[in-house]
């Protein structure tokens, strides 16, 4: 396995002042629970029945899998938005291609048959896909806070305090990069042509996550130069209400609204497509692909096209006291990583527990 020249993995603090709280996550599935945000309501008609399906102790493939069998159904007629944790009470929607039984019949089917709880059941005309989702809520409890619930209580408001007012990395997390960065690694080999992997979901996963590293390396080289706060001329930003993506020509002019949250830069998934930054961010970009030790040829023979991503997170989090430690509550959009807001509360490596692997989401879908 042959090692990028870039490969730091570690990731700075937007709050390296404030001590942390440290303890621990996911002490039991109720304290560690998640609720998808749909893109889109279903329609009420159409041959694919949606299901809201709450569940624990359950991988989202998993629940895909037994659905499917129970149904007498290959695997792709059931789809879904993203994967949920394991070891979490989470809430998710499945779809099943079934065009002639009643919602409600195949609601309790799955109910009396899988051990999961069926919330609704609703038809809509499309299969739902990896990426049909605004985001999730989660409301998690941090047990065992050092030094005390009381002052552990005192130093996440403290933390929160800043994260109102300069957001977040939006940093990609473990389950990305895999442990120690194991699957960086694995994507580096497989760009460099070291060696091939048949599959094509596993190929596109281990591209995918190389390419989030250089991400990850994007945004602290920007924090670490504190270019986290303010945009720079040429950035491409992000309308947090549309959606929309501009060139920032002048960022002294444009510095108010990022500063009322209204917009923020985005970050580069490399690929031989991607639409690149101007001027002074161009220059950040450019420093680090240089350091990558791939090329944009070595993405293109991979089928990497390369997007971007909204480079700061700016969730309100709610900050509570709970009998066993401090609970956060919060939102994240789609492609946001909860355990990437918890550590920089927590301040440990506790957030880097084992979760469900994720599928490459709608911004690696070129590759």
């Amino acid at each position: 396995m042959a090692q990028p020249p870039e490969f730091d993995l570690s990731l700075p603090y937007v709050t390296p002042e404030l001590p942390g709280i440290g303890g621990a996550i996911r002490a039991r599935p109720e304290l560690f629970t998640v609720v998808e945000v749909p893109a889109y309501e279903p329609l009420g008609y159409g041959d694919h029945i949606y299901l809201s399906v709450t569940k624990s102790g359950k991988t989202t493939r998993d629940t895909q899998i037994a659905i499917a069998s129970l149904l007498g159904l290959r695997r792709e007629d059931v789809g879904h938005a993203g994967l949920k944790d394991k070891n979490a009470v989470s809430t998710q929607t499945f779809s099943i291609l079934m065009p002639a039984n009643e919602p409600m019949e195949v609601a309790k089917i799955i109910e009396s048959n899988l051990g999961v709880a069926v919330n609704w059941a609703k038809r809509h005309p499309k299969k739902l896909r990896s990426g049909h989702l605004k985001g999730n809520t989660f409301t998690i409890t941090v047990t065992d806070p050092e030094p005390s619930q009381k002052i552990a209580l005192k130093r996440a408001e403290g933390i929160q305090s800043t994260i109102a007012h300069l957001g977040i990395p939006n940093y990609f997390g473990s389950q990305r990069t895999g442990k120690n960065g194991g699957n960086v690694l694995d994507g580096y080999d497989l760009i460099k042509g070291n060696f091939r992997e048949r599959n094509r979901w596993l190929r596109r996963f281990l591209v995918s996550s190389y390419l989030s590293h250089l991400c990850n390396r994007y945004l602290a080289k920007r924090l670490n130069e504190d270019n986290f706060t303010k945009l720079l001329n040429g950035d491409l930003a992000k309308k947090h209400d549309t959606g929309g993506v501009f060139t920032v020509e002048n960022a002294q002019s444009e510095q108010p609204r990022f500063e009322r949250g209204e917009i923020s830069f985005t970050a580069p998934i490399y690929g031989y497509k991607m639409r690149e930054a101007k001027y002074e961010a161009k220059e950040l970009e450019d420093s680090i692909f240089a350091e990558a030790g791939v090329t944009l040829d070595d993405l293109r023979r991979v089928g990497a096209d390369g997007t971007r991503r909204l480079g700061r997170l700016l969730p309100e989090i709610a900050v509570s006291e709970h009998p066993e430690g401090v609970t956060l509550s919060f939102t994240l959009p789609a492609g946001g990583y909860a355990t990437v807001v918890l550590r920089e509360y927590m301040k440990n490596d506790m957030t880097a527990t084992e979760v469900e692997v994720e599928e490459p989401d709608e911004e690696h879908s070129e590759q």
